[in-house]
């Protein structure tokens, strides 16, 4: 079989990526990871990111069923829903800093309640402790207690048993012991990157090399290990040299089979979607740069608060912006060729996925 192309490399990209429909148990063991965001417009990503792989998927399925799957809230490269299974070679996780003292008091005090309790809101230990406030990560103040909760919830002593409202409601966790073997440890690390590398492949060098070095946040206690880690995904990976960058993806996929050919379907992805999440990726697959601006200046933005990249067979060829406004779905567009697709099939294959998206916010 002939050496793969980038157009080969992006249609295997896209198709392996939007798989056949299948369960939600059966989507995130596939994906692996799912990573979440708040933002509704018109729908969070971890939802917008599941419609396209899971069959009758609507709005809030994965918030609703979270406590019947053995799916579990935590950090992997990024904040979302993982596996059960994923995320027990993550821990016992050691953060970088360690607790003072009386933080670990604290800690064990507010731990010793929530076994006793079974699950808690926040709001109910807030009232059992009044901790009072700290200043959080964005520069404005949050409750002590909640700030406690999410340093539990990251080192593994708590975990997220469900949400009320949008709140996570907190449960006592525990783990195993920690791997004493290295061998035993360099598994579980090469187990972890394989599942980055099944869902985001094929990637240039650098984008594997990055999301790699993202472990930091889910297994910090091995990240002096990165780098040995990224050499030897490397030596098991396929890879080849196309216009000066160096490609990979698993040994046991070929790229170049015709078996690859897409269905000519829009599909509107999320700013997190596997097929959008890489830019440097993104950008030599489709020539022009998408930039999630929710977090950039009014004025300064081009695509616009939440642009939902505009996926036409395997070409990103535009962009929309969604939302709901009393039970109806306003939706603009903008294309890269400042024009949509003149192709007969395109309008209707849009107009099909505009009906999707509505069936699945339920409007």
């Amino acid at each position: 079989m002939p050496p793969p192309q980038l157009d080969d490399l992006r249609r295997h990209a896209v198709a392996r990526s939007l798989f056949k429909p299948t369960t939600l148990h059966s989507a995130i063991r596939r994906l692996g990871f799912i990573q979440a965001d708040p933002i509704r417009a018109p729908a969070r990503a971890q939802d917008l990111t599941l419609r396209h792989r899971v069959k009758d998927y609507r709005a809030g399925d994965l918030e609703r069923r979270y406590p019947r799957l053995q799916v579990e809230e935590d950090f992997f490269v990024n904040y979302g829903f993982l596996s059960a299974d994923l995320q027990r070679l993550m821990h016992p996780r050691t953060p970088r800093a360690a607790w003072p003292a009386a933080t670990r008091k604290r800690s064990q005090a507010l731990l010793d309640f929530i076994r006793e309790r079974g699950e808690v809101h926040p709001r109910e230990v807030d009232a059992h402790f009044a901790h009072g406030s700290v200043e959080n990560y964005w520069g404005g103040s949050s409750s002590a207690t909640t700030h406690l909760l999410d340093g539990m919830h990251y080192r593994g002593l708590i975990r997220v048993a469900r949400r009320e409202n949008g709140i996570r409601i907190y449960a006592a966790h525990e783990h195993a012991d920690a791997p004493l073997d290295a061998a035993q440890r360099r598994e579980q690390l090469d187990a972890l990157v394989d599942v980055i590398i099944r869902k985001y492949a094929p990637l240039p060098a650098a984008s594997l090399s990055n999301l790699v070095r993202r472990l930091r946040h889910g297994t910090p206690q091995w990240q002096a290990d990165l780098t040995a880690a990224i050499q030897r995904a490397r030596q098991r990976l396929s890879h080849a040299r196309i216009d000066g960058v160096d490609w990979f993806w698993p040994a046991d996929e070929k790229p170049s089979s015709s078996r690859h050919a897409l269905k000519d379907e829009v599909r509107l992805l999320a700013p997190f979607d596997p097929i959008v999440w890489d830019r440097r990726r993104f950008e030599l697959f489709w020539g022009w740069a998408y930039r999630f601006e929710a977090y950039t200046p009014a004025a300064k933005r081009k695509l616009g608060y939440y642009a939902l990249p505009l996926l036409w067979c395997d070409q990103v060829v535009g962009w929309c912006n969604a939302n709901t406004d009393s039970g109806r779905l306003k939706a603009s567009f903008g294309y890269v060729e400042g024009r949509a697709p003149r192709d007969r099939a395109f309008r209707s294959a849009l107009a099909d996925e505009v009906d999707r998206l509505k069936l699945f916010l339920d409007l």
